[in-house]
């Protein structure tokens, strides 16, 4: 059997934290798949709309416009009762009452491991889309959302550095990645940070506070540390505090939060969402099953669901090399 023909009709769902670029992916399975005589049924609100039966077909009218829009027209949520064998089995069984072929997930870690989860006990296809700002899924270089998320940071932090020069101060700038630090990395680099603080090295408060002073010994007048949100000594209000019994210095801190998810997605992340998008559907349609998409070293490729998590994407190793030189 031709394998087009046997994918007829598909689900799509955004689950997880909002990533901006999200928007875009939906527009290309759409209409990848109205290209293809494929129906795609959008989920509302994630896993919990597998639950509660929320699909609607969705045309390409339905996606007209949102390409630059943040967040996820299907909207998103967390859901505890999917994660019970009674919440898999109630979400098999409204797929298979839409006679639904395959289900494409957009979303970040806690997506992927609900989709292997759930392939469990559905027979039908699922592939992932890595759309999450934290940048954490192997597999691809980067995932949806990664890319607007750090140019969100990086303009507030130029615009920090003004005060900071300004009013000759030290300022503490938390960025989100509790468990990955993706994020702070790049913005301290591109920011020309003083240090940055990263969930995967550990955190070394006396030699920080020692290179501030020295740095203020050197003529110095502003600094500007990252932190990411799951650096091991706290957030930026527990660090400033340390710093401040260590050196009798004041640290003003701010706290981005989620500031860096929504905003129009960049150039790259539409770009990125397209063609990930694209891609998940052609490799459905070819056979692939509990896989994700990814761009991996310029290429689109495909990687088994459970690796996605179980291997870890490191920190680029030259970029860390660089930032005590470059913080100098």
């Amino acid at each position: 059997m031709n394998p087009v023909n046997s994918i007829k009709r598909i689900g799509l769902l955004t689950s997880g934290g909002d990533a901006p670029g999200m928007n875009a992916a939906i527009r290309s399975v759409v209409r990848m798949g109205y290209h293809l005589g494929i129906k795609t049924y959008g989920v509302m609100r994630g896993y919990q709309g597998l639950l509660s039966g929320g699909f609607k077909e969705l045309g390409p009218r339905d996606v007209s416009n949102i390409i630059h829009r943040g967040g996820t027209i299907l909207k998103t949520s967390r859901c505890a009762e999917f994660k019970t064998n009674s919440g898999l089995k109630k979400a098999k069984l409204n797929l298979d009452k839409k006679l639904l072929d395959g289900l494409i997930v957009i979303g970040g870690d806690g997506t992927y491991r609900g989709a292997y989860e759930l392939s469990k006990v559905w027979s039908g296809q699922i592939i992932g889309v890595p759309g999450t700002i934290d940048n954490d899924l192997y597999g691809t270089d980067f995932t949806i959302g990664y890319d607007t998320a750090v140019n969100t940071a990086l303009q507030a932090i130029d615009k920090i550095r003004d005060t900071a020069e300004s009013h000759e101060r030290m300022f503490l700038v938390e960025v989100m990645g509790r468990e990955a630090g993706f994020i702070a990395l790049d913005v301290g680099i591109s920011g020309g940070a003083e240090d940055v603080l990263l969930p995967e090295i550990k955190t070394n408060l006396k030699s920080i506070s020692k290179h501030l002073y020295q740095a203020r010994e050197a003529g110095k007048t502003s600094s500007i540390i990252i932190v990411a949100e799951g650096d091991e000594e706290g957030g930026a209000f527990q660090i400033a505090e340390k710093l401040k019994q260590l050196s009798g210095n004041e640290y003003h801190v701010v706290v981005l939060g989620h500031l860096q998810r929504g905003g129009t997605p960049t150039s790259s992340d539409r770009k990125l969402a397209t063609e990930l998008g694209a891609f998940a559907l052609l490799q459905m349609i070819e056979g692939k099953n509990k896989v994700a998409v990814g761009r991996l070293r310029g290429v689109l490729s495909t990687t088994l669901l459970s690796q996605t998590w179980k291997r870890k994407k490191p920190l680029d190793p030259f970029l860390l090399k660089l930032l005590p030189i470059l913080a100098k």
